[in-house]
């Protein structure tokens, strides 16, 4: 989801007259927007790969609901099998011997999709029992040295940790379709996932963020954030960035991504506070900042970027993505 996030603020943000590297100057703000934003992007696709990789297997999802997508290649030790995915840049195999069950996704390197490398792996552990389309049903998703490395400029983010994976409301997205009437409802927690940026720096950060499927002329994800700090809520992701300084984002409106309108994001507002000062963005709008509803044929969505500094400056963008 919202994969409009990573590179906006890259090439937002290109006004500084301070190159501290303090965390507390225009530039380390703009810096640690592009950080925030990329870790939130990369980590929705990697929970979109697998939803997909557990899609395909029966002891998962339950026997009825997945698909024939079994190989059947046996690997050594044979009790791993790899299966057939969607996942164009990764191979997926299964352990449904060992308890727990683990499937694990190992990224192999190529540019599939035209705008990131990925290599390291995730592997999911769902205890002997478990299945997935059961309310509160819960797994433990580890990522080991995913390494994602951006096309646009070459440069990468490693993340390690584990996850909880839970599917709040219990239902299986391969049964969303027009007759659907209620969403489908999973969470993403984490307190040890660390990330290591591309001038060495290593932080741990934390994510509480909850996904809602429903369908609408296509499948739409709305997601917000699960955490509250004093009087502060909607917050999805904080921690410590690359600077050694705390900082906190919240979905201050729930961003909606749209299969109907390409899989763009149609709306929502995401806020980034720090030592250095606050990044607003609202999305889903028009060239003069008002909101729309999907933009057809050329038509193309427009970012608001309220960048306000602790200098006191404060610049506004306007832009399409």
């Amino acid at each position: 989801m919202a994969t409009a996030l990573s590179g906006l603020l890259l090439a937002a943000c290109n006004k500084s007259n301070n190159n501290s590297s303090s965390g507390t100057s225009d530039q380390d703000l703009q810096t640690q927007s592009d950080d925030e934003a990329r870790v939130s992007t990369e980590t929705d696709a990697a929970f979109d790969d697998i939803n997909t990789a557990m899609s395909t297997e029966a002891s998962v999802t339950g026997a009825s609901q997945a698909p024939a997508l079994r190989y059947g290649v046996s690997v050594t030790g044979g009790n791993n099998d790899t299966v057939k995915t969607s996942i164009c840049d990764a191979v997926v195999t299964i352990d449904t011997v060992d308890n727990p069950r683990t499937i694990t996704i190992t990224y192999n390197g190529s540019n599939c999709l035209l705008t990131r490398v990925r290599t390291g792996s995730i592997v999911i552990s769902i205890p002997r029992g478990t299945i997935w389309s059961q309310a509160g049903a819960h797994v433990s998703v580890t990522f080991n040295n995913l390494k994602i490395v951006r096309a646009l400029d070459g440069k990468g983010i490693t993340l390690n940790g584990t996850h909880t994976y839970t599917n709040v409301s219990g239902g299986s997205l391969l049964s969303l379709n027009a007759n659907s009437t209620t969403p489908i409802v999973h969470s993403i927690t984490s307190s040890d996932m660390s990330i290591t940026f591309d001038n060495g720096a290593k932080r741990s950060w934390n994510i509480a963020r909850q996904r809602s499927f429903s369908y609408s002329g296509g499948i739409v994800i709305t997601e917000t954030g699960l955490h509250t700090d004093g009087s502060m809520s909607g917050i999805s992701e904080w921690g410590t960035n690359r600077f050694g300084n705390s900082f906190e984002t919240q979905i201050s409106q729930a961003l909606v991504v749209s299969q109907s309108c390409a899989w763009q994001m149609t709306g929502g507002q995401v806020v980034l506070t720090n030592s250095a000062g606050s990044i607003t963005v609202t999305f889903g709008l028009n060239s003069t900042g008002q909101s729309i509803s999907c933009p057809m044929g050329s038509g193309t969505y427009y970012y608001e970027l309220v960048w306000a500094g602790s200098s006191g400056k404060t610049y506004t963008f306007i832009l399409p993505y």
